[in-house]
């Protein structure tokens, strides 16, 4: 295929698809990174995404975060450990299954991540400050949509 063929056409939205999403991705990780040593600052940026998980459903199975996040039930053992350590997150019998456990948020956990939670839609608010509401809205549906489509 030829470069000209290759930067023309449907190809042009790709291309420039990925180079938006690069720098978005780039950007996220560097944001999870602040927003991690925000709630502690021993929190592995990765272990960010089980808070929002669990604050967003409530108290869950390790093999369930695990799935959530796309990691190996080690990785899922060892982070939910080190977030236990920290005092983030507890784990307690699940009432359906006696032999399984759920993972919880602390109240203190909850509370710190809770604040970095609302400084960053904050952020989002006044980087968004010139967007319509419609505009956020449509922007919403889109990512969830690449979402749903990557997770299928």
């Amino acid at each position: 295929m030829s470069a000209e063929l290759h930067e023309s056409g449907v190809d042009r939205e790709f291309l420039s698809l990925e180079r938006e999403l690069t720098l978005l991705l780039r950007r996220a990780r560097a944001s999870s990174g602040e927003m991690a040593r925000q709630v502690h600052p021993d929190l592995e940026p990765a272990a960010y995404g089980l808070l929002v998980c669990l604050d967003d459903s409530g108290p869950q199975r390790a093999t369930d975060l695990a799935a959530y996040i796309g990691v190996g039930k080690a990785t899922m053992s060892r982070q939910l450990r080190a977030l236990e350590e920290l005092g983030l997150v507890a784990r307690e019998p699940d009432p359906a299954d006696g032999r399984a456990w759920l993972v919880h948020l602390t109240e203190e956990g909850g509370a710190r991540f809770r604040t970095v939670r609302a400084g960053r839609r904050e952020r989002y608010v006044r980087q968004l400050a010139g967007w319509d509401r419609a505009e956020v809205a449509e922007l919403a549906r889109l990512l969830h949509q690449l979402n749903s489509s990557a997770e299928g």
